[in-house]
């Protein structure tokens, strides 16, 4: 990708990471995998700060709300987002997304200033 040398400043003292892809494109589904491991393993950054958000167009096929996603992509939080349905159920998948990444921060603050006080 032409955008791969910015990358490093992208993710320097990134807290978290959405990943937000159609899940009827069988592209994305490969492409995630590839960005989950530069974005998220490679930090390294834990699980619990990635999350998947897999996007519905209107109109779009409902099969594709079971979906499968192999290991380990199958490990993260996947939220399926339908904003003309339900706009609401993804605010509030975010606003919980949101803080348990400021408690992630939170704690690793005190864990730092723990650290130099010993």
């Amino acid at each position: 990708s032409r955008f791969e040398t910015c990358w490093p400043a992208l993710m320097k003292d990134s807290h978290g990471v959405i990943i937000i892809f159609n899940p009827e494109l069988p592209s994305h589904l490969k492409e995630i995998e590839m960005w989950y491991s530069c974005f998220v393993q490679q930090q390294p950054l834990l699980d619990s700060q990635c999350l998947l958000v897999a996007h519905h167009k209107p109109g779009s096929a409902e099969d594709t709300e079971n979906l499968a996603l192999a290991y380990p992509l199958n490990k993260l939080k996947l939220i399926h987002s339908n904003l003309e349905e339900d706009p609401e159920d993804v605010r509030m998948e975010f606003m919980k997304y949101f803080k348990s990444i400021i408690t992630i921060i939170n704690e690793n603050r005190e864990r730092e200033e723990m650290s130099i006080i010993s």
